[in-house]
């Protein structure tokens, strides 16, 4: 899907359950709901920067109910030698988050020349997940509209920046799952949640 297809989409405008699905091919035909396939204008670069906050808002939410919920005598737990800790797992997350958005962006990155613990207690991995979140929050809002339409590379692959928040996203839901998996290993029963 090109970028003007997936803005139509996160806009609502090629939305299936909102259009699709009630209309017959006649009045889909007849319905103009085209974009230019130039850039965005401001209105929907700012509907766009609000999805992708509320994405990452959501994440936190998940992130933090499964975090939460490892009681701290198993934050040092790993299945195998080879695997990482359930605090590595969040270290990793929180490093290489802020690493790709710097290094993809151009933006400074808040842990050039930090170094976090191997391992480190759930109240301290609960600060830094914070951090992480509200650093991507920022660089959202704060990166110009021309930043977040243009293009990174991303593994073998071109893609805009506003992609790569998803992406990236997508590589916390990676590692969110295996600590699920962590949980139960360990006795917990991991809470529901439902919603994008």
């Amino acid at each position: 899907m090109n970028r003007t297809g997936f803005l139509k989409n996160v806009l609502g405008f090629g939305l299936l359950s909102t259009l699709g699905c009630r209309m017959d091919s006649s009045k889909a035909e007849s319905t103009n709901l085209t974009m230019a396939d130039s850039i965005p204008d401001k209105a929907a670069t700012d509907e766009l920067r609000k999805a992708i906050v509320a994405a990452w808002n959501r994440s936190e939410m998940m992130t933090m109910t499964t975090v939460k919920q490892m009681p701290p005598k198993f934050f040092t737990f790993k299945y195998t030698d080879k695997a990482m800790t359930f605090s590595e797992q969040w270290r990793h997350c929180v490093i290489y988050t802020c690493g790709q958005l710097a290094g993809r962006t151009g933006i400074t990155n808040p842990y050039e020349g930090i170094k976090l613990p191997v391992q480190m207690p759930k109240e301290d991995v609960i600060n830094e997940l914070e951090n992480m979140y509200a650093f991507v929050r920022q660089s959202i809002k704060e990166l110009s509209d021309e930043k977040l339409l243009s293009d990174c590379d991303l593994a073998d692959a071109t893609i805009p920046v506003w992609r790569l928040f998803y992406a990236l996203e997508n590589h916390i839901i990676h590692h969110r799952g295996q600590c699920m998996v962590y949980l139960r290993l360990n006795g917990v029963i991991p809470k529901g949640y439902y919603g994008w």
